[in-house]
């Protein structure tokens, strides 16, 4: 319902000519307001994973940000097909906006980007450019907010409303039928930089967990500034991680590193979740395309963690030690 009240807000609060989609629209956003003048037929995406968005609305960008993954046109595979066959231009490392300048765009989607306001006032002069909503954190834009707002700014409201809808729907259907979940801790945990971190309720993932009725811990949420989506944690204290389930988000050479992990209760116990590349991929980009696919898998890996019973095998985490 947190959700569904808060994109009802940002939907109605962003200049709306109605279900209707007529255009001109303006949208407000972190660095003021943007007017689109006419239904775009050349998108740039600079949002990390707001080509998904963008793609499942039927529309194919001459240019998109590349993230992470090895596959064709910097697209992962459960976003191939709405490709239709076009290649956009994958824009690789900074930001370059002699670049972007280049692919002549009339829209610039910019959600989930990190732009600045000087780097936003610079896109600007290229084409209208639509950033994060009004007091987002760079990387803490809700999926269904960011999906509602690329909708209307490429005038697709309806195909974006019916989206959000169906995927909100089975959520929804995924926690009712998992009332033992609510309450529960999860921790959506990596390593990086020689270090082991967890995801903040900010982020796309826990938010998800959330959604299911898991929390993020007090410990891990208090550990990092309030717009950061991650923390860092000590190898030396892995206790903020020793949840109802840990959902790691890494390679198990890396999570074994951990010399303190066979510490945990989470460990013991069988409540570790690995993901591999895909679920791990789909699960991070949280858009209208990858969500569907991370739900397939990953709902059932929560109800075997989490089923009380030790014995039981989470698939993916045969040969970890106990």
């Amino acid at each position: 319902m947190r959700r569904l009240v808060l994109a009802l807000i940002v939907f109605i609060a962003f200049a709306i000519p109605a279900f209707a989609q007529a255009f001109p629209v303006t949208i407000e956003h972190k660095f003021g307001s943007t007017t689109i003048r006419a239904k775009p037929a050349r998108v740039v995406s600079l949002g990390f994973t707001g080509h998904d968005d963008i793609l499942a609305l039927g529309v194919v960008p001459v240019g998109l940000r590349w993230w992470y993954g090895d596959y064709p046109d910097g697209v992962w595979p459960w976003a191939q097909d709405a490709l239709q066959g076009q290649h956009p231009v994958q824009l690789k490392g900074d930001l370059n906006i002699k670049q972007v300048a280049a692919l002549q765009p009339d829209l610039i989607i910019a959600i989930g980007s990190g732009i600045t306001e000087e780097q936003y006032g610079l896109l600007s002069q290229i084409a209208p450019t639509v950033a994060n909503p009004p007091g987002s954190a760079d990387y803490g834009v809700p999926w269904d907010v960011a999906a509602q707002v690329t909708g209307l700014a490429l005038g697709e409201v309806e195909k974006a409303d019916a989206l959000v809808a169906d995927i909100r729907a089975r959520i929804e259907g995924i926690a009712a039928a998992h009332p033992e979940w609510q309450g529960k801790t999860a921790a959506m945990a990596f390593y990086w930089n020689d270090a082991p971190g967890a995801y903040r309720s900010i982020d796309s993932r826990a938010r998800l967990l959330e959604d299911f009725g898991f929390r993020t811990p007090d410990a891990i949420n208090a550990a990092g500034a309030a717009d950061a989506f991650f923390v860092s944690l000590s190898a030396e204290d892995l206790s903020p991680l020793d949840t109802d389930v840990i959902i790691w988000f890494d390679e198990f050479e890396n999570i074994d590193k951990l010399k303190l992990r066979p510490t945990l209760k989470a460990h013991q116990e069988g409540r570790e979740i690995f993901t591999d590349d895909l679920l791990s991929g789909a699960f991070s980009h949280s858009s209208l395309l990858s969500l569907p696919y991370a739900l397939d898998h990953l709902v059932p890996l929560l109800g075997l963690a989490v089923d009380g019973d030790p014995a039981t095998v989470v698939p993916g985490s045969e040969g970890q030690e106990q």
